[in-house]
């Protein structure tokens, strides 16, 4: 079972909003010194919405081969179609991906049974561990806790990324999982508590720019070690939030372009971060050393 920080990469893209292989290399090579337990490719952060079929296979076969087995890579493969769902994940699993993480679909507003079946027929058609996401905030799509257990006991279905927030409901969930299931937070901002309570890891945002940190929150929470987890989560706070300032990927991708580490990139019908949020952002990186005086 794979634990700890798990980041949820961003795809970098040149100014014309090409993928810029050099940068991702840069980007697999900076979470494997720094401690990341698993690289999650082409989910939200990753921008999978606007990438196509051909570049998202093509970014977890170079992720891939960038990360050459020292680091395990789970593979974005969530759709609103159950058959587009399906396909994806079958060919990320022909990839050698560890893992596979789908996405509540989105738009059509099923029916937890129509969740249910989505999921179910997925796992029945791919022989590769999935991982559930439930991200109602950005989906409008809530999967309960009730429709998660039940789907716990499909083969396949390993786990889940917890995207709510909701560290009650967090609670519930992990108290009625079977042995063996894997509930990660996808909340930066609750993710050291939830783990206190027993989630497995965190599949996070925040790791892309400050990934010593986060791997060293999460070693702290798995290892029981509240007060350590805690002051490192005090410490992430503020760069927690400014990530969110607009819709992500937007405000990571400028904080690495700010760190040099990427380009400009990123596409419409998302847009660079908003003037007004510039100076939050380089003061937040900046205080945790992230940013140089004479970087941004």
């Amino acid at each position: 079972m794979i634990s700890g920080s798990i980041v949820a990469l961003v795809t970098p893209m040149d100014a014309s909003g090409a993928i810029d292989w050099a940068a991702l290399e840069r980007l697999v090579e900076l979470q494997v010194s720094a401690g990341t337990a698993a690289i999650a490719a082409v989910g939200t952060t990753g921008e999978s919405a606007t990438l196509d079929v051909d570049e998202h296979l093509e970014v977890i076969r170079r992720t891939m081969a960038m990360a050459a087995g020292r680091i395990a890579v789970i593979a974005g493969t969530g759709a609103n179609s159950t058959r587009e769902a399906m396909e994806l994940t079958q060919m990320a699993s022909g990839l050698g991906v560890a893992a596979c993480l789908l996405v509540t679909p989105y738009y059509n507003k099923p029916t937890q049974e129509g969740l249910y079946r989505h999921f179910r027929t997925v796992a029945e058609a791919v022989d590769i561990p999935q991982i559930l996401y439930n991200v109602p905030g950005r989906t409008a799509c809530d999967m309960t806790n009730d429709t998660v257990l039940r789907l716990a006991a499909v083969p396949g279905i390993v786990g889940i990324k917890d995207a709510t927030g909701n560290l009650e409901r967090g609670r519930e969930l992990i108290a009625g999982c079977p042995q063996g299931f894997a509930v990660y937070s996808g909340d930066d901002a609750t993710a050291a508590e939830l783990m206190l309570l027993g989630a497995r890891g965190n599949i996070s945002v925040t790791a892309n720019v400050d990934p010593q940190r986060m791997a060293a929150l999460c070693r702290a929470a798995l290892q029981g070690d509240t007060a350590s987890a805690r002051a490192l989560d005090a410490d992430l706070a503020e760069l927690n939030r400014v990530l969110f300032l607009e819709a992500n990927p937007i405000p990571v991708k400028w904080a690495l372009q700010q760190m040099g580490l990427i380009g400009s990139g990123i596409r419409l019908p998302l847009t660079p971060l908003s003037e007004i949020y510039h100076q939050r952002v380089r003061k937040a990186l900046t205080d945790l050393g992230l940013l140089g005086p004479d970087q941004g």
